[in-house]
């Protein structure tokens, strides 16, 4: 039971109401996260906005879904690991694509470097030596990209943290945690 009200699309007002009007519109419903996330404006508008900015980013849908599945099985978030598996597959990704990243592994190195250095901001904090940058550059990957991953895993942290400290009922198709390696 989550231990924050969830706010219902139809009875939320103004701003909230509008956001909330954007994200049915999104996915056809109001996810749970939202509507807890919805008890503070700002914090569903600065949410909701980062989510739209991150869907014309660099990393593309497919990519950023991966950065999401390997940050909420790092932290052991069942909510975000369902939804973004959900998401990863409507954007393409492939099952056994998905699972290796709830480890940070991919076949293809650039993905795999990616989503290693992923999970290396959410181990150290981001607190990650120049090597760590270097490495995601080696394959390739430029400033821009370099960036966007940080800001993706600091969204998804965000993501993780509403849904498992206000214990947010799961209505995504579960997905079983991975144990960290």
């Amino acid at each position: 039971m989550p231990t924050v009200h969830l706010v219902e699309h139809e009875s939320a007002t103004g701003s909230v109401r509008n956001q909330l009007d954007q994200i049915h519109a999104t996915f056809g419903t109001v996810p749970a996260m939202f509507r807890a996330v919805a008890n503070s404006p700002a914090a569903l508008a600065s949410m909701w906005s980062s989510f739209g900015a991150f869907a014309g980013g660099a990393l593309g849908p497919a990519l950023g879904e991966q950065v999401a599945v390997a940050v909420a099985n790092r932290n052991a978030c069942e909510y975000c690991l369902a939804a973004h598996t959900a998401l990863g597959r409507k954007a393409g990704v492939s099952r056994d694509a998905l699972t290796a990243a709830q480890d940070g592994t991919s076949d293809d190195p650039r993905t795999a470097a990616l989503l290693r250095f992923a999970l290396q901001l959410v181990e150290h904090r981001g607190q990650v030596p120049p090597e760590d940058v270097q490495a995601v550059r080696d394959q390739g990957w430029d400033d821009e990209h370099i960036v966007e991953v940080i800001a993706q895993v600091a969204l998804n942290l965000f993501t993780n943290y509403i849904n498992i400290a206000l214990d947010v009922p799961v209505d995504f198709p579960g997905v079983r945690l991975r144990p960290a390696s």
